[in-house]
């Protein structure tokens, strides 16, 4: 009988440091502007491959999350790969859900990451692009981290300057928003022509300065109404001495701050309800070495993505 491959790996939660929203496509999707942003907050999976007759996949996961991305995403390799076997997946959720933190898109594009190495194929990044845009529109970010500007549905990609690993403070007040419902409020603003000022002001940020500290989020305006102590937490966040804003659609908020006394501080005013995680941003650089760092007796070499030592 075949030994398991098995790996403990890290899915890290995103960040967005400004999201414009321009339209809507002609496919059904909003045309974005977005900046994203890994960061040190992490779900954790053990992942295991064991070759089989057939396939199987379990997954093992204390909240039961219906149509799970993970399962999805392994799903999919094994269908890509062309082989079979047994995996086994153990998710222990850390991110937040309904948050606007990617946590279930950084799940599926680990799977896309590590799978394959531990069964012993490789998939070329463009193909693995594809794969990732079937699962969502975060998951192809997940599969390079860092920072990026975004465009389109969120799926095309191009890097930018990573920042030093400033620290911050996530709070997660958990207030379920769901993306469809916060669409459906931005969309009396919206028109389905391309907006220039929008995409003129994203420019002069991604141009600017390595983009530092946070920018605009289109969401804002309309879900702090629905939900004014969104809006509270924003201002209190800014009152500490933080650059602040909403990630995503809601409704998670973050703070970024100039050293760690402040971040101290505003862990204290945060105490109750909504104690707030702190994190700090991860390069590019480090997020791969993460993953190196967790596949080193699978792989060989250092091209991304990882490439499997007992491809043939």
């Amino acid at each position: 009988m075949s030994a398991a491959r098995s790996a403990s790996i890290r899915a890290l939660a995103k960040l967005n440091l400004d999201l414009r929203v321009i339209g809507r496509r002609p496919d059904g999707y909003h045309e974005l502007r977005t900046i994203f942003q890994t960061i040190s907050l992490a779900d954790s999976i053990d992942l295991s491959f064991t070759p089989a007759r057939r396939t199987s996949i379990e997954l093992e996961d204390a909240r039961a999350i219906p149509d799970n991305l993970a399962a999805c995403a392994a799903q999919l390799v094994m269908d890509s790969i062309r082989a079979a076997g047994r995996v086994e997946i153990r998710l222990t959720k850390r991110i937040p859900m309904g948050a606007g933190l990617g946590g279930g898109s950084s799940d599926a594009a680990a799977i896309l990451l590590a799978l394959p190495v531990l069964a012993g194929r490789i998939i070329e990044l463009p193909q693995l692009l594809e794969i990732a845009q079937q699962l969502g529109s975060d998951v192809p970010f997940f599969l390079f981290g860092g920072r990026a500007a975004a465009i389109g549905r969120g799926t095309e990609l191009f890097p930018l300057p990573d920042s030093p690993a400033q620290l911050g403070l996530l709070v997660a007040p958990g207030i379920h928003i769901s993306t469809a419902e916060a669409y459906r409020l931005l969309g009396a603003s919206l028109t389905s022509r391309l907006q220039p000022n929008k995409i003129g002001s994203f420019q002069s940020r991604v141009w600017g300065q390595g983009c530092p500290g946070t920018g605009v989020n289109d969401f804002e305006e309309v879900v702090f109404k629905q939900y004014p102590q969104l809006g509270a937490i924003k201002r209190k966040l800014i009152r500490a001495g933080a650059s602040a804003m909403m990630t995503g659609s809601g409704s998670a908020l973050f703070g970024l701050f100039e050293d760690r006394a402040q971040v101290s501080h505003a862990v204290e005013l945060f105490q109750g309800p909504d104690a707030p995680f702190k994190f700090s941003l991860v390069s590019r650089v480090r997020y791969q070495s993460f993953w190196r760092r967790s596949l080193e007796k699978h792989i060989v070499g250092r091209t991304w993505p990882p490439r499997s030592r007992y491809a043939r």
